[in-house]
C-alpha cells in the first residue's frame, strides 16, 4: 500500500510540475494555433510528450522532492497540519493577499516578454523600469527546519508568479527572483514580516535591477548544505566570524586611499575580487587583484596556494551582492595571516547605486539570461576573436560546453560563436545527436587555466590606476 502510495504521490507531482511550466494561453501564438505551450529550462516545447521527456530526464530530483511533501514525508514540519515545529523562531506559512491585484499586474512582465522575446534582447535597458525588476538578496540567519522554509519559499514564488533561483540551508537563505513590480515589492514585505527574519533582513539587504521573470527560464527553490557553494562546512567556517563591513561609502574611501598610496609604491592594502574570473572579466574595481578561478568553490585552494601573499597585509574583499564576502572573509580570517580583513556591505551592486561613476569600471556581471547590468559606459573586455572592445556574453555555442564566450556582431556573422577552437571544431559534430543528451564540459579553455593560480603579485600586475 505504501509503495502505491508513493507512485501515486510521484504521478501528482510530476503533473503539477508540467503543469507549471505552461505558457499562458494568451501569450501562446497571437496569430491562431497552439505554438509554444510549455517552457523549461530555456526550451520551448510544442506536445506533450517533449516536456514529459524533458522533466524525467532533468527534474527527476525537483518531482521525487515534491512528491515527498505531497506524500506527507516531509511536511511534518513543513506544512500548516504538520503538528508542531522545532524550537526557534516559527517559520510563518503566511501568503500575501492578492485579491486586490489584477492577474495581469503581476503577470505582465511574462506576457511582455513572451510577445517581444527577440525585440526585448536589444532594448532591455530602455524598458526594464517599466516591466518588472530582478532582486538579490540573501540573509544568514539559524533556520531549524530547512524543508519548511524551501516549502514556503516555492509556494510564496509559485503564488506571485515569481522566477528565479533560491538557496535554502540550516545557515540561512540566498535568492534572486524576478518579476513584476507590484510581484516583487509584495515579496519584499512578506520577507519582511517573516518572524524567522526579523531583526536580520531589512529592506536594505534586498538589491533590485531592472528586469523580471523573463531574465530566469524557470523557479528553482532547494535545500543545500551552504546558501552560497564554497565548499567548505558551515560548522567549520561559519558566516558569524566574518570580516568587519564597510558600507559603500567607506569602502570608496578606503579604495580611493589605496589607489593614492599604490601609485606611490606604499601600500600595504589588498584590493581583493571574491568572484569567478569571467565575472571580472568584464567589470572590477581599478587596482584590484581578480583571481583567474571558474568557481567560488576554489576560492579556499586559491587562499591556501596564496597565503604568503596576505601576510600582514590589509584586504579589501568585495563580490556582487556581499555573501561571497560574508564566507570568504571568515576563511580567510580563519588563516591568521592578515592584519585586517574588510568586505564592502551590499557589494557591488549597493556600491554602484551611490557611486555610479566611481571607482568600478565595467559591466557588473549577474547569474540570470541578462548575464549582465551596467552604471557606466565603460567596457573593458574585448572580442575573443578579433579584439574589439566588447562585453556582451553569450552561452558557447558547442553542446556539450557551459562556457560563456565574448564575440562580436561581426565575428557572429562569421560563425565564430564558440569558447575556443576546440569547441568550435565539436559543434559541428555532435549537432547529429539527441537533443538533451547532457555530455561533459571539456574544452580547451579549461584544460589550459590552472584549477587555482599561484599569484606573483607587482604593482603592474594589479594595474593600479587603470
Amino acid at each position: 500500500a505504501g509503495r502505491k502510495q508513493r507512485a501515486a504521490a510521484r504521478r501528482k507531482a510530476f503533473s503539477l510540475f508540467v503543469k507549471a511550466k505552461e505558457v499562458p494561453a494568451a501569450a501562446r501564438c497571437p496569430g491562431g494555433g497552439e505554438g509554444v505551450r510549455w517552457r523549461c529550462c530555456r526550451q520551448a516545447f510544442e506536445e506533450l510528450p517533449g516536456i514529459h521527456r524533458h522533466v524525467a530526464l532533468h527534474h527527476s530530483g525537483d518531482v521525487g522532492r515534491q512528491a515527498g511533501l505531497g506524500a506527507g514525508q516531509a511536511p511534518a514540519a513543513g506544512s500548516p497540519e504538520g503538528g508542531p515545529a522545532p524550537a526557534g523562531p516559527e517559520i510563518s506559512w503566511a501568503l500575501p493577499d492578492t485579491s486586490h491585484v489584477s492577474q495581469e499586474d503581476l503577470t505582465s512582465n511574462v506576457l511582455f516578454f513572451l510577445n517581444i522575446v527577440f525585440l526585448f534582447a536589444y532594448l532591455c535597458h530602455a524598458v526594464g523600469s517599466q516591466v518588472g525588476e530582478v532582486l538579490l538578496y540573501y540573509c544568514y540567519c539559524e533556520v531549524r527546519d530547512p524543508e519548511k522554509l524551501c516549502a514556503w519559499q516555492k509556494a510564496l514564488c509559485q503564488h506571485l508568479h515569481l522566477t528565479g533561483k533560491v538557496r535554502v540551508a540550516s545557515e540561512g537563505i540566498n535568492g534572486t527572483v524576478g518579476g513584476s513590480k507590484v510581484a516583487t515589492s509584495l515579496y519584499i514585505k512578506v520577507m519582511l514580516s517573516q518572524p524567522l527574519f526579523k531583526n536580520i533582513l531589512c529592506q536594505e539587504d534586498f538589491k533590485s535591477s531592472a528586469g523580471g521573470a523573463h531574465c530566469f527560464p524557470d523557479l528553482r527553490v532547494g535545500v543545500f548544505k551552504e546558501i552560497v557553494p564554497m565548499g567548505i562546512d558551515p560548522k567549520i567556517v561559519s558566516y558569524k566570524e566574518t570580516g568587519i563591513h564597510l558600507s559603500p561609502q567607506e569602502f570608496h574611501r578606503e579604495v580611493e586611499q589605496y589607489l593614492s598610496q599604490a601609485n606611490q609604491g606604499q601600500s600595504d592594502t589588498i584590493l581583493l575580487d571574491c568572484r569567478n574570473f569571467y565575472e571580472s572579466k568584464i567589470g572590477h574595481f581599478q587596482g584590484c587583484l581578480a583571481p583567474d578561478i571558474r568557481k567560488f568553490s576554489y576560492f579556499p585552494s586559491y587562499v591556501d596556494e596564496n597565503l604568503e601573499l596576505f601576510k600582514d597585509k590589509r584586504v579589501l574583499m568585495y563580490c556582487t551582492g556581499g555573501i561571497r564576502c560574508e564566507r570568504g572573509s571568515a576563511y580567510l580570517r580563519s588563516k591568521a595571516v592578515c592584519r585586517e580583513v574588510y568586505q564592502l556591505k551590499g557589494g557591488i551592486h549597493k556600491y554602484l547605486e551611490e557611486f555610479p561613476d566611481g571607482f568600478y569600471r565595467g559591466k557588473l556581471f549577474v547569474f540570470d539570461d541578462r548575464y549582465a547590468i551596467c552604471s557606466n559606459e565603460d567596457i573593458i573586455s574585448a572580442c575573443r576573436y578579433c579584439g574589439v572592445l566588447w562585453d556582451q556574453y553569450k552561452l558557447c555555442s558547442s553542446q556539450h560546453c557551459r562556457q560563456l564566450v565574448l564575440t562580436c556582431p561581426s565575428c557572429c556573422n562569421k560563425g565564430l560563436t564558440a569558447c575556443c577552437p576546440v569547441c568550435q571544431e565539436k559543434a559541428l559534430k555532435v549537432t547529429s545527436r539527441a537533443s538533451g543528451q547532457t555530455l561533459k564540459e571539456e574544452c580547451e579553455c579549461t584544460r589550459r587555466r590552472p584549477r587555482v593560480p599561484i599569484e606573483r603579485v607587482s604593482p603592474r600586475m594589479l594595474d593600479i590606476g587603470k
